[in-house]
């Protein structure tokens, strides 16, 4: 028995050995994450890319060309919150940046936080916090499991930024009245050196008097023939570009106009080569993760549209600096100890233009409700907020005139119905209470979460968006246009593979989880991705 108990624990030890050498780990983990970026964008606008940004992860690594989010709410906070965490909004609570308090029906943001305190910037700035954040990210798991790894999270938006990092993180965003690298004491008591001396150099700075020009010939743009009756008395889009886009020094510390040019962009991608340099990413066998998230397509799509010369132009210079980001944390750290993902936060709807009128009229929407349960149940504040397509009721009135919610809120349905541009209505009572299963009401629930959802959540008709935005272009539908993304993979090994499979975005972080040998994000209803993990097996 003895002999037997020696010859199965060798046996187990050779085993689990062998194990460990068919998955090993990379030293670090780079999620690059392009907002508002359809998949279908690197196809389109192939002839004029260069062979070492995009199309380096598309023709050198792996591609899965059916990867979706399967939910409705496709806003930005949300789909990154089921990137990091492994579950859909419905259990990571991320369901808007804004909801409303049905105790006070006081507005809550998702990441204000009047609690602490900005780091290197004036008063009031920077008060953000991820306390509003329910479940943690795989790289707060990452820390757990692996105390002396790190994580780093840099984007130029806060809340792009905090959902990314989670809890325990490196968190940076700009500050655009200073253009500076900053964060919260949230996260630190101060800046570390090497951020307060990269803010010191005042990089920025040196692009206010840059006039955003195209990077290519005019004749080579696919965009070039636009809806001309955009252009507001120029004789082509090029003047405009050259007319609307100007950053002058005459205009004190204007560092706003940067964030929506695609310089932003550059100095995102020259913030994150210091962070590997000065956090020495990836230079032991502790796995480290650095999240970015380029912000600005978004910004540039919703103000001129995802088909105008000025996106076309943005994208090529975000191609360079892609190209030159990925070249060099491969340098630094060798591209075959690094896993790079490039992905998106969702995609998004056609552009609106004048020939086409797609637009839900929200506040005229929440005047003609309110009069409608008014005329029901008696006149007062009936409609108390509307965020990211969810009214919310004011529940202390109805609890106040002792009615029935669940009455209340399906006559609200119902009279929704009727509005144009509105395809279906569910309430929260009916999702508390039922559970649907392949259908659009699946998605709508899937985005649902009792205690920050809205007594009603409505889905627009396909190419729909609020008026009320200004945006030309918005993401936040169950639609391929919003909920299909780009999925690409590079180095670490990875050859060369076009992957059909279907992918559920809630599925990676389980699937790096188990490349890392950490444990999976706690409230992760996502399952490895078998197609994924087999890219990593030598």
């Amino acid at each position: 028995m003895k002999k037997y108990y020696i010859t199965t624990l060798l046996l187990f030890i050779c085993v689990s050995a062998s194990f460990a050498e068919t998955i090993s780990k990379p030293k670090l983990i780079v999620n690059i994450i392009v907002g508002q970026f359809r998949e279908s964008y690197i196809t389109k606008y192939a002839a004029n890319l260069s062979p070492n940004g995009f199309l380096k992860f598309a023709n050198e690594g792996a591609s899965f060309s059916e990867a979706r989010y399967d939910f409705m709410q496709t806003i930005t906070p949300a789909t990154i919150s089921t990137f990091t965490t492994g579950t859909n909004p419905s259990s990571h609570g991320v369901v808007t940046e804004n909801w409303v308090d049905y105790v006070n029906n006081k507005t809550i943001s998702l990441i204000d936080d009047e609690s602490v305190h900005g780091l290197d910037c004036d008063e009031g700035v920077g008060q953000y916090s991820p306390a509003n954040l329910t479940v943690p990210t795989l790289g707060d798991m990452l820390l757990n499991d692996s105390p002396k790894s790190n994580v780093v999270s840099i984007a130029s938006n806060p809340l792009t930024s905090i959902v990314m990092g989670g809890n325990s993180s490196n968190v940076y965003w700009i500050d655009e009245s200073r253009f500076n690298w900053i964060s919260s004491s949230a996260y630190m008591e101060e800046l570390p050196a090497w951020v307060e001396n990269y803010n010191d150099l005042r990089i920025a700075t040196d692009y206010l008097d840059v006039k955003w020009e195209l990077s290519k010939k005019e004749s080579s743009y696919i965009n070039n023939s636009d809806d001309k009756s955009e252009l507001k008395g120029f004789d082509n889009q090029y003047d405009r570009l050259k007319s609307l886009l100007k950053f002058k020094k005459d205009i004190p510390k204007n560092y706003s106009q940067l964030l929506v040019s695609p310089i932003s962009n550059t100095l995102v991608a020259e913030f994150a080569k210091h962070a590997v340099i000065h956090k020495e990413l990836g230079k032991d066998d502790n796995t480290d993760i650095l999240n970015i998230c380029f912000d600005t397509p978004r910004y540039i799509s919703q103000i001129y549209g995802n088909n105008s010369i000025e996106f076309e132009d943005m994208l090529y210079r975000l191609d360079g600096d892609i190209d030159n980001l990925v070249n060099f944390i491969a340098t630094q750290v060798g591209v075959e100890n690094v896993l790079f993902i490039l992905t998106s936060d969702h995609g998004s709807s056609d552009p609106q233009s004048a020939k086409k009128q797609n637009l839900f009229n929200t506040s005229q929407f929440k005047v003609i409700l309110n009069s409608f349960l008014g005329s029901q149940y008696g006149e007062g504040d009936w409609v108390v907020g509307y965020f990211n397509r969810q009214i919310y009721l004011n529940r202390n009135l109805i609890y106040k005139k002792n009615l029935d919610i669940e009455e209340v809120q399906n006559r609200a349905a119902s009279f929704s119905l009727q509005f144009r541009g509105v395809s279906h209505v569910l309430s929260a009572t009916a999702m508390q209470n039922s559970y649907f299963a392949d259908s659009y009401a699946q998605k709508i629930q899937n985005s649902f979460y009792p205690k920050r959802g809205g007594d009603l959540t409505i889905n627009l008709m396909p190419g729909w968006i609020e008026k009320d935005s200004g945006a030309k272009i918005l993401s936040g539908s169950m639609y391929d246009y919003d909920t299909y993304v780009p999925l690409m993979l590079y180095g670490y090994g990875v050859a060369p593979k076009k992957i059909a499979t279907p992918v559920d975005m809630k599925d990676i972080a389980p699937t790096l989880a188990k490349l890392i040998q950490i444990s999976k994000p706690i409230a992760s209803t996502g399952t490895a991705i078998q197609p994924m993990i087999s890219l990593f097996k030598q």
